[in-house]
């Protein structure tokens, strides 16, 4: 099966520019520039207009399958993520039962290869006393190891000294951490229970979600990581302060210390509570204006290395409760990619720097095997995008299985129009096509403590 995508505006590798390109089975055959003679093709797609992106690779995401599936499941957010322009991203462990053993790991990469539109890794769990299973995870197929260094479900904190000594002296693969210190967070919240009761308004989240809880905990994880040459991820970064842990002076391949930034924390800020409520809280918090414009600014000065999401869906009845037992996390695969083609139209962020944080670097990073990039012999994962629409988002317009957004009532300027999974059409202007299913992605690297990343 070949496919013409023709008359495209490229962005890719730092640059914007015209060409066509032919997708051969499951990968790009050839890039066609100027007025080089098209071939024929099964399929041909003008897309004049249209921005050709490869496929964002989502680092972060709660699928919820298996056992929380009233939330989602693998197959109805990865056709969210679909037609949101993500076609590979990697699944966290807080499942029901947890991914903490390489049985639960074969499990979720079953469900995956039946369901899944989209690719696929999974993070294998550490608890406090798991880790000759989390050491048995192959660095082929498995994206890394998550360590809850903070909030968490069921017995997946892991607050041992010892054991976190252990998994970032003995794992040697990238460890990803969620850091919140739990310490200060019980202590903001029985302070302000005290003064609140249960009808603590939701904009103090952040107070109870402080900043000193998230840098408590995100410098532990580089104090263990520097100590034991350790290769560590720092998922969702949310404060300014967290930003002085970073560097941004060697190459993404080289760091050692990585991290990741979220949609919602460079959209939303502390404001946003007043009118959204339970809808924007996430953990870690979202934070001040000045967090956010700081946030904004090591994305762009490559302090920070990738943008995800922390998909993490509940249902309305759930999110609609007061602040103590509405839960944390919100839907974001669907709107991610536009979210960020907005921030552009705003001058915040530049196309090629979208591309590079939420597609390149997540596969350079990861070391994927022939994704996130448009390149001769790469999978086609690709993605039409087409500026200079209105693109009301709704409830009742989301594929999520909870059926609501955060960005519920916003306008956007871009919309998907079009997404190819290893070269297959999956989703076309509203109407998904899903006869074939996502990959396993390949991780190429070792993210060993002998080599550099």
């Amino acid at each position: 099966m070949q496919t013409l995508i023709k008359n495209a505006t490229i962005i890719n590798e730092g640059r914007i520019y015209e060409a066509s390109l032919l997708v051969n089975d499951d990968k790009i055959e050839e890039i066609y520039h100027g007025d080089t003679p098209l071939p024929e093709a099964n399929i041909t797609i003008d897309a004049k207009g249209s921005y050709l992106i490869p496929g964002v690779i989502d680092d972060q995401v709660h699928f919820r399958q298996p056992g929380l599936t009233h939330k989602g499941d693998i197959y109805t957010e990865s056709k969210a993520a679909v037609a949101g322009g993500v076609t590979s991203y990697m699944e966290m462990p807080n499942t029901q039962p947890q991914t903490i053993t390489i049985q639960a790991l074969k499990e979720k990469f079953e469900l995956a290869a039946q369901h899944s539109l989209a690719n696929y890794s999974f993070y294998m769990g550490a608890t406090n006393d798991n880790l000759g299973e989390v050491l048995k995870a192959d660095p082929a197929t498995v994206c890394g190891v998550k360590v809850f260094m903070g909030s968490s479900t069921g017995n997946m904190l892991v607050n041992n000294k010892e054991t976190l000594k252990n998994i970032f002296r003995e794992v040697p693969m990238l460890i990803a951490t969620h850091c919140e210190d739990e310490e200060t967070i019980r202590r903001n919240t029985e302070k302000y229970k005290n003064q609140f009761g249960e009808t603590l308004p939701f904009r103090y989240h952040p107070f109870i979600r402080s900043e000193e809880a998230c840098y408590r905990s995100s410098s532990l994880a580089v104090e263990l990581a520097s100590r034991y040459n350790a290769r560590l991820h720092i998922l969702h970064l949310s404060t300014a302060r967290e930003l002085t842990l970073l560097s941004n002076e060697c190459p993404l391949k080289q760091k050692k210390i990585t991290g990741e930034v979220c949609v919602h924390h460079l959209w939303f800020s502390d404001k946003d509570y007043e009118r959204l409520g339970a809808r924007i809280k996430w953990n870690p918090a979202i934070k001040t204006q000045q967090d956010r414009d700081a946030l904004r600014e090591a994305l762009k000065n490559d302090t920070l290395d990738v943008l995800a999401t922390d998909h993490a869906p509940h249902t309305l009845e759930e999110k609609n409760n007061p602040y103590f037992t509405a839960p944390s996390g919100g839907p974001l695969v669907q709107h991610s990619l536009i979210a960020l083609f907005e921030m552009n139209q705003k001058d915040i962020f530049s196309k090629k720097l979208i591309i590079e944080k939420m597609c390149h670097a997540p596969a350079t990073m990861f070391g994927v095997k022939k994704r996130g990039f448009i390149r001769k012999g790469y999978y086609a994962d690709l993605v039409l995008v087409k500026p200079g629409v209105r693109d009301l988002v709704t409830d009742e317009s989301v594929h999520y299985k909870c059926q609501w957004s955060p960005f519920s009532g916003t306008t956007f300027s871009h919309r998907v129009t079009h997404t190819w999974v290893n070269g297959q059409l999956v989703f076309e202007n509203g109407t998904f096509h899903e006869h074939q299913k996502g990959k396993a992605l390949i991780f190429e690297k070792s993210s060993s403590h002998t080599n550099q990343h």
